[in-house]
């Protein structure tokens, strides 16, 4: 079974209402992933995102980088809300999603694997192993890029965003 990163995009309202009722939340946002599924929108243009198995990755990069927003694993967490895959969703209000979009946005990829080496993943258990190689890094940009540009659409939208690992 896989780890996968995911995102939801959500008004202050709809936090709000999910916040409230965690088991609203997960069937408004499966509704509406299954809806997007067949769409396929831009990482701008949907509401729903995934790092698919490169939310490790991301997340040491960021971490190593001293990124000031953890857009990983979120940061607040729902009040009651149950185990959505891999632990409790969190979320992101939309004032820390405009800084991790302006933060985001001043980052490459390449400038988060600046002195990276393979073995340093390794070391970390960085999900999913195989980090034999520096071209094995390689494969998160795309995935990166797609994160900054959801949150960069998020922010412009004044969303919060909920996250959490399924």
């Amino acid at each position: 079974m896989s780890m996968i990163g995911e995102y939801f995009r959500v008004t202050a309202a709809e936090l709000e209402r999910a916040i409230q009722d965690s088991d609203w939340a997960l069937d408004y946002i499966e509704e509406s992933r299954d809806v997007e599924e067949e769409a396929k929108p831009s990482p701008a243009e949907a509401r729903h995102f995934s790092t698919y198995k490169a939310w490790h990755l991301l997340d040491f990069l960021l971490q190593r980088s001293g990124f000031p927003v953890s857009v990983i694993h979120g940061e607040e967490l729902f009040g009651e809300a149950d185990d959505w895959g891999y632990g409790p969703p969190r979320y992101l209000p939309a004032d820390r999603v405009r800084l991790a979009a302006d933060e985001l946005g001043c980052l490459t990829y390449d400038r988060l694997l600046d002195g990276v080496e393979p073995h340093e993943l390794m070391a970390a258990e960085i999900y999913p192993l195989g980090w034999e190689d520096r071209s094995s890094l390689e494969w998160g940009g795309d995935w990166f890029a797609g994160l900054a540009e959801y949150f960069a659409a998020a922010a412009h939208a004044g969303h919060a965003v909920i996250v959490w690992l399924d």
